[in-house]
């Protein structure tokens, strides 16, 4: 078998930089060797000049993902440095975790292993393998994660649609080890429950961490609304945080049902915890008519729009949901606004706010301006990697 290699259309190459990025198949002028999916090839130029060093994935689009602009053997011993890497700037940040810890170890480009998330819950990790070329390496990837951090278990989520574009079907189940039942861990200093079989994403929201602890100075003897709960990550931590009640609200009754579990674990379930099973759309409209106020509004809803096309859709669902959830606050209150839609950019989301205060007939003073937790880290040549916004607004 020769060894693949792709030669870019002239010009091509100025998008790859420091062996990160995407070679998509237009971008190619030729291809040479055995494309197998998976399989290492080299990037050069149409000079011939050398590129980069990538994993192919050749029924999907994205082509060629790079992982090193040096002519270094990608095998178990590149893997091992860059999850090493990877670990490290988590113990950097503080974030590795401990026994009870949850954490996201590898964040996919952003820790140059393009195609795979490592997930931490305690003892447990979850993983996804996106692409042929992390999908072919998952024994390998166990096997070093197994030396590294001696989990008990390894459960891969990979049933998630992205993967069929690379030709790989959906799968999840347990990879080594066994589970403990239940897997509990902590979230700053709150013991809650994770499903990594049937949980959200690898079975926990996990780029919210340090967005919930930041709720702590503003819901002390307030009432909370948190309208889209989940499994109760922000209205828990503000019941711990001091709340004198908290409303919260989602259209599932399984997430319902395990956020009350929450709060009963930890001690907080008492006459102000409410549990509404509504739709946002619904319930906030609803709440204005009937007159409800509360010092402390928090929206968190799943992304509006999963590609570009879908943005103009997203901008009226969020601007709608804000400047409903606006009319709930006395002067003074507090609204803590989330997106997690990559396409709704920082500035965009803010310019949708400054239209929802204008259609409220509100002002609103700009408090802090948040993002994802460390542990999912941004890379400054993929705007899109700064996903997730949380804004504070206050009330005037």
């Amino acid at each position: 078998m020769s060894a693949p290699r792709l030669t870019l259309q002239k010009g091509r190459e100025r998008g790859l930089r420091g062996g990160c990025g995407t070679v998509y198949a237009g971008d190619v002028a030729k291809m040479e060797g055995d494309l197998l999916p998976g399989a290492v090839a080299d990037v050069v130029t149409a000079t011939g000049r050398f590129v980069g060093r990538g994993l192919l994935s050749p029924r999907s689009k994205m082509l060629l993902r790079l992982l090193t602009d040096k002519e270094e053997p990608v095998d178990a011993g590149f893997f091992a440095r860059r999850l090493e890497a990877a670990l490290d700037y988590r113990r950097l940040r503080g974030l590795a975790g401990g026994a009870e810890d949850c954490c996201r170890l590898v964040f996919g480009d952003a820790d140059r292993l393009p195609g795979l998330t490592v997930d931490r819950f305690g003892p447990v990790l979850s993983i996804q393998t996106l692409t042929a070329g992390m999908d072919a390496r998952k024994e390998l990837l166990c096997d070093l994660l197994e030396q590294l951090l001696h989990p008990v278990a390894i459960y891969e989520r990979n049933d998630v649609k992205v993967r069929q574009k690379e030709g790989l079907p959906p799968v999840k189940g347990l990879l080594r080890g066994a589970l403990p039942r239940p897997l509990l861990v902590r979230e700053n200093g709150l013991l809650v429950e994770v499903d990594v079989e049937g949980g959200q994403k690898t079975g926990s929201y996990l780029d919210q961490r340090e967005n919930h602890a930041a709720l702590a100075p503003y819901v002390a003897g307030k009432r909370v609304l948190d309208a889209c709960c989940c499994t109760g990550g922000f209205g828990l931590h503000a019941a711990f945080y001091g709340a004198a009640s908290v409303t919260l609200c989602d259209i599932s009754q399984t997430a319902l049902d395990q956020a009350r579990e929450n709060f009963s674990r930890n001690g907080l379930l008492n006459e102000g915890i409410t549990f509404i099973k509504e739709d946002i759309f619904d319930l906030l409209p609803r709440l204005g008519r009937e007159g409800a106020e509360f010092d402390v509004v928090i929206l968190d809803p799943p992304a509006f729009c999963k590609n570009k096309s879908a943005l103009a859709g997203a901008w009226r669902g969020y601007k709608e949901i804000n400047l409903r959830a606006m009319a709930l606050l006395p002067a003074g209150g507090i609204l803590v606004t989330n997106s997690c839609s990559q396409h709704m950019t920082p500035p965009l989301f803010l310019e949708m706010l400054r239209e929802a205060a204008a259609d409220a007939g509100r002002e609103f003073r700009l408090v802090e301006q948040r993002f994802q937790s460390g542990d999912h880290p941004v890379l400054l040549s993929e705007e899109q990697s700064l996903y997730l916004k949380c804004f504070v607004l206050q009330a005037l």
